[in-house]
């Protein structure tokens, strides 16, 4: 527990040499070497490198949408969609065209519109 304060990183990949300050860590890293994913979805065999991306992927079997949006009371079944939407009340446009500086509040419409400067 004290590593997390001193920052101190014992634990390091032998694939690519990252550090981690638990053991634990590095073992849910080294999956992304691995292609391991030992957790499974029941109803639709779906497998996860990590349980908490299995609980989140239930959430589409069950319809629950926990992520609320304050401004108008849309419900997300993830916090990334709930913070995109956002976006459309806030304005927010976090993604520019290095090309042209033009903004976006989707990365995926910046690629899309990045493919017309080819």
């Amino acid at each position: 527990h004290q590593r997390t304060h001193t920052g101190e990183k014992l634990y390091k990949c032998p694939v690519c040499g990252k550090s981690f300050s638990l053991n634990t860590s590095l073992v849910k890293h080294q999956r992304i070497h691995s292609g391991e994913k030992p957790y499974q979805c029941l109803d639709c065999g779906k497998r996860f490198s990590q349980s908490s991306c299995l609980v989140k992927h239930k959430r589409t079997h069950t319809g629950e949408k926990s992520y609320e949006c304050l401004d108008c009371g849309k419900s997300f079944v993830n916090n990334s969609n709930l913070v995109t939407h956002q976006r459309s009340h806030t304005g927010e446009k976090p993604y520019e065209c290095p090309d042209c500086g033009k903004r976006f509040s989707r990365k995926s419409i910046l690629v899309e519109h990045h493919r017309t400067h080819t």
